[in-house]
């Protein structure tokens, strides 16, 4: 329906490389096996960075060129080491305990970027974390996991069309 309106939904993600989505899937299972709830598909891990939501789809190349404006980090990694269910919105979600500097740094100039070109984050801080499970049982405690690394080397603009068989996402833009 967006692309028929001229609209697009968009959001920046640090999008994982293979191993991670192997690592990711695995914990997104576990974690189901405790919480139930519905598993995001492995095509699907990601962290938001920025979302952005539906725009005009003239806008894209602003926010292609926001993006190239934004100094990048060297490489980093970033440790994976905990899960948590926020009661809410009933969403499990897996992330750095310790947020890497390069990834706040990332964050922060990515949202003036964006700010210069119109576009207005939301007012809350940033919190790094990847969806695992949407409509969990927060009642229940996370299973215990080994920790891994997140090797963090690009970070890409995303494009979610939504379809019968739920979000499918487009990569249109990676720096």
């Amino acid at each position: 329906a967006g692309a028929r309106s001229g609209r697009r939904r968009v959001f920046f993600a640090l999008w994982p490389d293979a191993v991670t989505v192997d690592s990711l899937d695995a914990l997104a299972r576990s974690a189901h096996a405790a919480f139930s709830g519905r598993r995001m598909r492995r095509d699907t891990l990601h962290m938001t960075l920025a979302f952005i939501g539906e725009v005009d789809a003239s806008r894209i190349a602003d926010l292609l060129a926001a993006a190239g404006r934004v100094p990048l980090p060297e490489a980093f990694s970033m440790r994976i080491d905990q899960v948590r269910c926020w009661r809410h919105n009933r969403i499990v979600w897996c992330g750095p305990s310790a947020m890497p500097a390069q990834l706040e740094a990332l964050a922060a100039s990515l949202a003036g970027a964006l700010d210069a070109v119109g576009f207005r984050l939301e007012a809350r801080a940033f919190a790094a974390h990847a969806t695992l499970l949407r409509h969990a049982d927060c009642r229940r405690d996370a299973p215990p996991f080994d920790a891994f690394d997140w090797r963090v080397a690009d970070f890409v603009l995303v494009e979610s069309n939504l379809t019968a068989a739920g979000a499918r996402y487009s990569v249109i833009g990676r720096w």
